[in-house]
């Protein structure tokens, strides 16, 4: 299962990074976007992968970290979701706003000849 997520945020990541260099303005959203989703992944894994563990205490078990789920990097998750919603839709008024202004989607503001 650990490889599984290992490769999910490698492949989040490089594609992230592809898109993020990228020449147009959405891709650059775009791989802003998956970068975030990459780093979610990370700080969500920092809370162990358990399969069959309880969530809440049940009566009769010890309250250790050995057998609950830690509460805190699924908090830190939900709380990077929102923000990064935010930012991507700041991100996209803001590549509407160059676009209409400059004519083109390029970052730098000019279209390459050839």
């Amino acid at each position: 299962m650990e490889a599984v997520l290992a490769l999910a945020i490698g492949i989040l990541c490089g594609s992230g990074v592809y898109l993020l260099l990228r020449p147009r303005t959405f891709q650059v959203v775009m791989g802003l976007t998956l970068l975030s989703y990459a780093v979610n992944l990370f700080i969500f894994s920092m809370g162990r992968l358990k399969v069959d563990a309880e969530p809440m205490l049940a009566p009769g078990l010890v309250a250790t970290l050995a057998n609950t789920a830690d509460p805190m990097p699924q908090a830190l998750v939900l709380t990077a979701i929102v923000i990064g919603f935010a930012m991507t839709a700041l991100f996209l008024v803001v590549l509407l706003a160059s676009r209409g202004l400059t004519g083109t989607d390029h970052v730098d503001g000019q279209e390459r000849n050839g």
